[in-house]
């Protein structure tokens, strides 16, 4: 005798359902185990730490997708992504972690991400809604619809996680995933070059990178800016945004723009020559 979904299967593949109560008392005896194991075994914090760092900086391509940005009412927010939110997680131990979609209507899809601590008994369950339509108000295809609900559902687990893993523990594995993903004044240069590379090999020039950074040239990219480069460029291939939407192309002049610059110039009154010496007497 087996069991599935369902209930349990006999030898003859015949369901046999189980009551309500009895399905309760199965979930709630399993909670109470995990209780349980999670007080006879709590967790070390210096191995949270040790574990945690060794996971997100295993190598630097696994440090930057521990970075994310992205604008948001005109700014750049930069900060931990959920590759780091399930790392921590992971390692923190004793913790049921998920998210999944809730709701989904014309307009916005909803998820929800939940994290609990057993050993703490602390819960959170945060939601977060993304808009569906595009700035025309049409619907996204199916395939851009699954695509935004999963990621909501990632930004939703990941801001559970963080509210219950302390911030205090996940900055300090933040700033080490930096200093490997990010580099130090001694290799800026060689990581500029490297980052502006990989963007303009994805159709981002380097005129639409200084915009979005708001510097002249190149060399005036420093480290937070390398920060928020390797953050955007984890969340446009996280599917979380978009080139066009991250680094939007410079809006072509209006109609007639050129012209009127010309009209300008030749209603430019002409400067009379200085008169010349003794012409008054």
């Amino acid at each position: 005798m087996t069991t599935d979904a369902l209930g349990v299967v006999d030898d003859d593949d015949q369901i046999v359902h189980v009551s309500a109560g009895a399905v309760g008392a199965i979930v709630k005896s399993e909670v109470e185990a995990q209780l349980d194991a999670a007080h006879k075994y709590p967790r070390s914090i210096r191995r949270f730490l040790d574990d945690a760092l060794t996971l997100a900086t295993q190598t630097q391509e696994i440090a930057e997708s521990c970075m994310f940005a992205l604008p948001r009412d005109g700014k750049l927010i930069a900060g931990p992504s959920v590759r780091l939110a399930e790392i921590c997680a992971s390692a923190y131990g004793n913790l049921h972690y998920g998210g999944r979609v809730v709701d989904e209507d014309d307009k916005f899809i909803t998820a929800q991400g939940g994290a609990w601590d057993l050993q703490k008994n602390t819960r959170v369950t945060i939601e977060t809604r993304r808009r569906i339509t595009n700035k025309h108000g049409k619907r996204y295809s199916d395939d851009m619809v699954a695509m935004t609900g999963n990621a909501a559902a990632s930004i939703a687990l990941r801001n559970a996680i963080f509210r219950v893993i302390p911030r205090a523990l996940v900055d300090q594995v933040y700033a080490k995933v930096k200093l490997v993903a990010v580099g130090d004044a001694k290799t800026l240069v060689a990581r500029r070059a490297e980052i502006l590379a990989r963007l303009a090999k994805i159709g981002v020039p380097t005129d639409r990178v200084l915009a979005k950074l708001e510097v002249k040239g190149v060399e005036d990219i420093g480290l937070d800016g390398l920060e928020i480069l390797i953050g955007l460029g984890v969340s446009i291939k996280d599917g979380n945004t978009t080139i066009d939407e991250v680094f939007p192309a410079a809006a072509p002049p209006p109609p007639g723009a050129a012209d009127e610059g010309k009209r300008v110039s030749l209603k430019a009154p002409k400067k009379e020559p200085p008169p010349e010496p003794g012409a008054d007497g």
